[in-house]
């Protein structure tokens, strides 16, 4: 672990206003390596059970490659991007078996114990990395009117109200080979706060609230702040909600 901060963490998930949940999110704990961490969120797509279907092979794809991941060894963007193609295989093989078309979104983060930090994200999920209530970085979503944004057409205000705002570019588990965009940060710092969460988080929040809200609150009170929040601003018609929030807090000498 790099000296001068502790990591405090939380998860949150919510159904929203839909019948059922298709987001699925992890914050696991290496069992061999202390101070190494693995974040993932996943947003499911496709009918009732093809999207759950999907998010959960997502979940086990992560979960059974950090297990055997060593961060002394191992490339964690190698890691990665064998998370995105090898989860992306399994929900293409699940959609020859059943009727559905599921695909999914994954958005994930690992730290290593010595404070690199390296994250990778197909789709519209994504991660925030703030310092102090300012933003540092954030993934581009792999979305029709992200494109828009990038070709000066659409602001990002606009973007979030368009009303084809949820059609993707690339995600697990579609025709195509899935994106994969991958960003390495060299080393956190105290004040850092990492979040990676579904769209139906960022969709109703500017960034200049989410820095300030994970800057002034503790990870357990800024995940229920922004689920509430979400829902308010929802007002009945809210998707599933899913985030998970790693703040490096500052050791008091």
């Amino acid at each position: 672990m790099a000296k001068g901060y502790r990591l405090s963490a939380s998860t949150g998930i919510h159904k929203g206003d839909r019948e059922y949940q298709q987001d699925q999110i992890a914050l696991l704990s290496h069992p061999r390596y202390p101070g190494c961490v693995l974040g993932v969120v996943a947003d499911g797509m496709g009918g009732r059970s093809g999207g759950r279907k999907a998010s959960n092979q997502v979940m086990l794809t992560a979960r059974q490659l950090f297990e055997r991941y060593s961060p002394d060894h191992d490339d964690a963007q190698a890691l990665l991007k064998q998370m995105v193609s090898e989860a992306h295989i399994v929900i293409k093989l699940t959609a020859i078996s059943s009727e559905q078309e599921p695909h999914s979104t994954l958005a994930a983060f690992i730290i290593n114990p010595a404070g690199d930090c390296h994250w990778a994200h197909a789709g519209d999920s994504r991660i925030y990395h703030f310092h102090a209530g300012q933003l540092v970085k954030r993934t581009m979503d792999h979305s029709y009117v992200q494109t828009l944004v990038d070709a000066g057409q659409l602001t990002e205000e606009e973007a979030n109200v368009h009303p084809q705002s949820n059609i993707l570019m690339g995600c697990l588990g579609a025709d195509d080979d899935p994106p994969c965009d991958l960003h390495f940060i060299p080393q956190l710092k105290p004040g850092d706060v990492l979040m990676a969460c579904s769209d139906g988080v960022w969709h109703y929040f500017n960034t200049e609230e989410l820095g300030s809200v994970l800057a002034s609150l503790a990870p357990r009170e800024a995940t229920e702040y922004l689920i509430d929040k979400a829902r308010m601003r929802g007002r009945g018609g809210g998707d599933n909600l899913s985030l998970v929030v790693v703040k490096l807090e500052p050791l008091d000498d």
